[in-house]
């Protein structure tokens, strides 16, 4: 088979990555990729959101399969329109990843299908949402309801924070048209998880559960990121707490989004708090999650190939799937400044130099004057997959001692929950 990648992230590098492994892949592509995509896969320089062009490459290439990783191009309806020429693709038509693009659409289809997640109010006018911050207790979240590359959560210990965020989200536009209309919620206690389910709207098959590191710094500390690291699986889910998520909210969500004959089809990301009172849907991700990704697929042992046909096909339940044993860890290794400004084009080196059994994923990169530089605040993530959590931990941080560049930065404690609990 002929497969394209949609992309040039960690995500997409690592789903190239574990699209290579197939035996019935023929050629890969990846549009546009980045320098270490470019080393598995056929980079092509059209932008992800370039639906036209890309449809183009598909017809030129024939591409029997086309995997879109990033939320953008999905939102935007990419399946929809590629699906009218007779390609096949993984991913969500536009209605079903409404879920992702729109915070206040997936607040009130929970609210209609008795998912459980916070409580929460939806505002396009600045002055209502003022005047709502008294129905609240502190610390709340606010949150642009658009897409805003995982930035647009704002967690407000006071009143001041939060005047001052939903001033530069609806009066400043800091996230652009993304936080027009904002949502105000609750802030819940507890340990994050994420799932991901694959699904072809009706079966669905749940991948290793794992644990993203959202803020900048150690200690649960910092702005909100696009995620600083990630493990699985996650000991917070428990085998008795995995078959609560499933009952209580995946099956109710894709219950509830074929009602509205918007059947899902795809990857399926649930951002989950573990509270007090049981599991809360924090967000969806209409696609995979980054960069639980590249902790996640090393923990696949079956053909992720296969499993992406089965489910553009509609018949996943007919399909087997294997997991490895033990665990896998990435660790994010970051521009400095992320996830503010910072500065693009540093040469790294010791790529070639990271210890046997680590897997460097790359996120924002490219290649000048035959070097390897940063072009992203996220620019590598660092694997390892292992028997155990702490020798994968051990691996993944002997990796990161290997590579430099200037700037580098990365949090030290990632997986420390997970090491805790396991005493």
């Amino acid at each position: 088979m002929k497969v394209l990648v949609v992309g040039s992230g960690g995500r997409e590098h690592t789903l190239c990555w574990k699209l290579a492994q197939s035996r019935k892949l023929d050629e890969l592509y990846c549009a546009p990729g980045n320098a270490g995509i470019a080393g598995i896969a056929k980079c092509v320089p059209v932008s992800a959101d370039n639906i036209s062009e890309l449809k183009a490459l598909c017809k030129i290439e024939e591409i029997d399969l086309v995997v879109v990783g990033p939320e953008a191009p999905l939102v935007a309806g990419i399946v929809d329109r590629f699906q009218a020429e007779g390609l096949r693709v993984f991913g969500p038509l536009k209605d079903a990843a409404q879920l992702e693009g729109s915070k206040a659409f997936a607040k009130k289809f929970m609210a209609g299908n008795n998912i459980p997640t916070a409580s929460f109010g939806i505002y396009q006018d600045h002055d209502k949402a003022l005047s709502a911050l008294g129905n609240y207790t502190f610390p709340l979240v606010i949150k642009a309801s658009g897409l805003a590359a995982g930035k647009g959560v704002i967690i407000c210990a006071d009143r001041n924070e939060a005047e001052t965020t939903l001033c530069e989200m609806m009066i400043d536009s800091r996230f652009g048209d993304a936080g027009a209309s904002v949502v105000i919620e609750e802030c819940l206690e507890g340990e994050e998880a994420s799932i991901l389910a694959i699904t072809d709207g009706r079966d669905y098959v749940c991948l290793t559960p794992s644990q993203d590191h959202k803020r900048l710094l150690d200690g649960d500390e910092g702005p909100n990121t696009g995620g600083m690291g990630a493990y699985a699986p996650a000991p917070v889910i428990t085998p008795d707490l995995q078959a609560r998520i499933e009952e209580d909210i995946l099956i109710p969500t894709l219950t509830g989004l074929e009602k509205r004959g918007s059947e899902y089809s795809g990857c399926l990301y649930i951002g989950l708090m573990i509270t007090a009172s049981g599991p809360k849907v924090l967000e969806y991700n209409c696609r995979f999650g980054d960069p639980e990704t590249q902790a996640v697929l090393p923990m696949l042992k079956s053909d992720l190939l296969d499993l992406m046909v089965a489910t553009t096909d509609g018949r996943l339940g007919d399909h087997q799937v294997e997991f490895h044993d033990g665990a896998a860890v990435t660790v994010v290794l970051a521009s400095g400044g992320y996830p503010g400004s910072y500065e693009k084009g540093k040469p790294i080196t010791g790529l070639d130099s990271v210890p046997e059994g680590v897997i460097v994923f790359h996120a924002g990169t490219a290649e000048k004057d035959n070097q390897i530089v940063t072009s992203g605040g996220r620019v590598l993530g660092v694997t390892a997959q292992s028997e155990s959590l702490q020798n994968a931990l051990d691996l993944a941080y002997s990796g990161i001692d290997a590579i430099e560049f200037e700037g580098k930065f990365f949090r030290k404690d990632i997986a420390q929950r997970a090491i805790a609990r396991n005493g």
